[in-house]
């Protein structure tokens, strides 16, 4: 066999190996249900489709909920570590961003009680 020969060989199977996976695709895409709205949406049917819903999602978070707890406190814990790992960076970090932008917020501060200070001279007026 030569290299041309094989190529044509792969690429006959690949065709197929696709033509295969579509056609599943295909199968279980008609194999779901089709739904009624008409039935769906009537009043007692809806009602109790909603009760269903609801009860389903309470259900769900219970079920999660130990875990839930579980991970938000093991996220706190690692947080406490780290900080306490790295306080003084993080504090010399903090001082060295409070320095940096101590120019800027006395720009902005001084900006903004200037616009409160027109928009009530401008109440005052009306």
């Amino acid at each position: 066999m030569n290299l041309d020969e094989l190529r044509k060989i792969r690429k006959e199977n690949l065709l197929a190996h696709k033509k295969k996976k579509r056609e599943y695709y295909l199968k279980s895409k008609f194999k779901k249900k089709v739904i009624d709205y008409e039935d769906e949406l009537k009043d007692l049917n809806f009602i109790s489709k909603i009760k269903e819903i609801a009860h389903n999602q309470k259900l769900y978070v219970d079920k999660r909920m130990d875990s839930i707890k579980k991970k938000l406190n093991e996220y706190k814990e690692f947080k406490k570590e780290y900080y306490n790992q790295n306080k003084e960076k993080i504090l010399e970090y903090n001082k060295e961003y409070r320095e940096r932008k101590k120019e800027e917020l006395k720009q902005y501060r001084k900006d903004y009680y200037k616009k409160l200070k027109e928009n009530e001279n401008k109440l005052e007026k009306e």
